[in-house]
């Protein structure tokens, strides 16, 4: 009975010793399989970003914020800096001539002034040179309302194009106030539900007023460039975070539509990956896609290819 005993423990001995070195071996050939599995994935990719508000009239000067020289080179320097793939460039007025930059997913917005030249701004649009249209608020010394726009609006609904609205404060002693207040747009909004409009700077002093535009009509957006102008990174933590965090938080948060928000810098007056790292900290992150990117695909009907935007021609 001892030898007998002592036989089938000795079996089930052994047999402890070859199922522990199995599983040993296979939990090996798993995790050798989990790590190829895990070499051949696809790395996670970054968060494109789409730059609603910039500007493309490379001057080749010095800007007088920051001190960066306004060229081709430096605007693409940027993107590749802060992660930017696409970008709306803003003009003054019809009778600029912007670099055509498509092939580098850049869409030019068409300035228009008091008195709209209808059939030039309806050949940029019918060409694709322009893709939106751009109004200076305050600049111009009429009302978004005023009927001398209706022309543009009516373009815009034929093309399919949102409208952009310079709105808040102004870097000009001759600007007046009172025509760039955000809160004349609602009743632009309101005549013309089938065309998009953009709020420019968020209407920035008069937040709540563009927000609450934003909130009620359906065909109108927020885009929160230029808070601060200059290099944040220079600035101190409680100044951004008091004029550009908080008000954006506050307007994000107001809106209660993620779909409503797009981001912005207005380069080149604002380095743009500081100011998306302050964005950034107004915005959920589960909703980073929706604000710098996906809102503006949809409001400007953009076509974006990043590969395009990874290695940007040479300035000729």
């Amino acid at each position: 009975m001892l030898c007998r005993a002592l036989c089938i423990s000795g079996r089930l001995t052994l047999l402890v010793l070859l199922v522990s070195t199995g599983s040993l071996a296979q939990k090996s050939l798993t995790t050798d399989t989990r790590k190829k599995e895990t070499s051949r994935r696809p790395k996670t990719s970054s968060l494109l970003i789409i730059d609603a508000h910039t500007h493309s009239d490379f001057s080749g000067r010095l800007e007088k914020t920051r001190g960066v020289p306004v060229t081709q080179e430096q605007y693409f320097k940027e993107w590749r800096h802060a992660g930017v793939v696409a970008a709306i460039a803003h003009t003054h007025s019809e009778s600029d001539t912007p670099p055509d930059l498509r092939d580098l997913n850049v869409m030019n917005c068409i300035g228009i002034s008091a008195l709209p030249n209808a059939p030039l701004i309806e050949d940029g649009l019918r060409s694709g040179r322009y893709g939106c249209v751009k109004i200076y608020l305050g600049y111009v010394h009429q009302y978004a309302y005023d009927k001398n726009y209706e022309p543009a609006y009516q373009l815009a609904e034929k093309y399919d194009v949102p409208v952009v609205f310079h709105t808040g404060d102004t870097d000009s002693t001759r600007a007046k106030l009172k025509f760039a207040d955000p809160l004349t747009i609602d009743e632009v909004a309101v005549d013309h539900p089938k065309v998009r409009f953009v709020i420019a700077h968020c209407g920035n002093p008069w937040i709540e007023s563009a927000a609450e535009v934003a909130y009620k009509n359906p065909n109108v957006y927020l885009e929160g460039s230029a808070f601060l102008i200059g290099n944040l990174d220079r600035m101190s933590k409680h100044k951004v975070d008091e004029y550009v965090v908080r008000p954006l938080a506050w307007i994000f948060g107001y809106v209660e539509d993620p779909t409503k928000l797009m981001f912005g810098s207005d380069w080149p007056l604002t380095d743009i990956h500081s100011y998306v790292k302050a964005f950034k900290r107004a915005i959920p992150r589960e909703h980073w896609n929706a604000v710098f990117h996906d809102n503006a695909v949809r409001v400007f009907r953009l076509k974006v290819d990043p590969r395009k935007s990874s290695s940007p021609a040479k300035p000729k």
